[in-house]
């Protein structure tokens, strides 16, 4: 996995720049393409260190066609997105099959020039038009990381409610009752809709289950550093009683905690725990290294591209497969240094 050392000595900024950066550090004056430079060299690193060691390629090679649901600035915002790109982009590459990503246009996406293809993974969540559109270009799609349509098209999803249980059973374990939740109330749903937000409606439900949810320890705040670090500013200033542990939604959210925390001089864990989602090379970056629901956005990504080969027609090999198939992750729970037992 990446260091701030390693990831220093490849973007020229020192690990404290780095660590500001992202933690949303809202008095760091920084670009975008600053910190676009280091996730992506955060990636870069740990793709190095797990690549692909599966046999040999293929006798044919496919055309695999990329549609992604955030545009390049919000995929900074959320760069949990951004490494599910490149870990397709990855699998492509140790598959020798084409990567290439389709253009926006309207409410739909193109080729390049028209270009025929095998198979597009579409990362994200697509309105049903965009995945009319999506289709158009290629009727073997996979949707990775939502499922609009079971009976048509191929997904790869996350199993969000083991991912919840996994955190609290961890937290209660370690004696935790007073746990809170940083993270929106209402996301996309699987076809852009309007939804509750999943790991919100999970931890509502499981520690309602427990008869220990306590509305007053929820903070509501959209998904990135530094919305979460205003947020968490704005309820420790109205006097709120501190958890003894927060689950945030996403590690963006997780990083804007820190730095509210620290700023009112909590430590972490000693003062209060902090378990993260998604677990992307992110989470052993920031200090201290957060516990984290893993999503495997690497298996997730490789599952993808398998599912596409399984259903492209190439000359003189049928489809291994014509049925659709869903599959659900099963995520894991890392623990670091951001969970100890509970403050006294």
């Amino acid at each position: 996995m990446a260091t701030l050392r390693e990831l220093a000595e490849r973007t020229g900024y020192s690990p404290a720049t780095i660590s500001r950066i992202l933690t949303g550090d809202p008095a760091l004056a920084v670009s975008e393409e600053a910190r676009k430079r280091v996730l992506e060299e955060a990636g870069r690193l740990n793709y190095a260190a797990t690549k692909s060691r599966r046999g040999r390629s293929p006798k044919h090679l496919l055309r695999v066609a990329v549609a992604e649901m955030l545009t390049p600035a919000q995929q900074l915002r959320d760069p949990f997105y951004l490494y599910l790109r490149g870990y397709v982009e990855q699998a492509c590459l140790d598959q020798k099959y084409a990567f290439l990503p389709l253009t926006p246009r309207g409410e739909g996406f193109v080729s390049p020039e028209g270009m025929a293809v095998d198979g597009v993974v579409a990362i994200g969540r697509f309105a049903p038009a965009q995945a009319e559109s999506l289709r158009s270009v290629s009727e073997n799609v996979v949707f990775l990381n939502s499922s609009p349509d079971d009976a048509r098209f191929d997904s790869v999803v996350l199993n969000y409610e083991l991912g919840i249980r996994l955190a609290l059973d961890h937290l209660l374990g370690l004696g935790h009752t007073r746990i809170g939740f940083i993270g929106p109330a209402w996301r996309l749903g699987d076809r852009k809709e309007p939804a509750p937000e999943v790991r919100r409606t999970w931890f509502l439900s499981l520690m309602e289950a427990h008869g220990l949810l306590d509305p007053e320890l929820l903070v509501e705040t959209p998904m990135d550093a530094r919305s979460a670090a205003g947020a968490l500013r704005g309820w420790l200033a109205d006097g709120g009683r501190l958890p003894t542990a927060f689950l945030t939604a996403s590690e963006e959210t997780a990083m804007g905690a820190i730095r509210a925390l620290e700023e009112a001089g909590l430590s972490i864990p000693e003062d209060v725990s902090l378990v993260s989602f998604n677990d992307t090379p992110l989470s052993e970056l920031v200090t201290p290294a957060l516990t984290s629901v893993s999503t495997h956005v690497e298996e997730m990504s490789r599952t993808a591209v398998r599912l596409l080969a399984e259903r492209a027609r190439v000359p003189g090999r049928p489809p291994v497969r014509t049925l659709p198939v869903k599959v659900v992750v099963p995520p894991s729970l890392v623990c670091r240094e951001s969970v100890g037992v509970p403050a006294k």
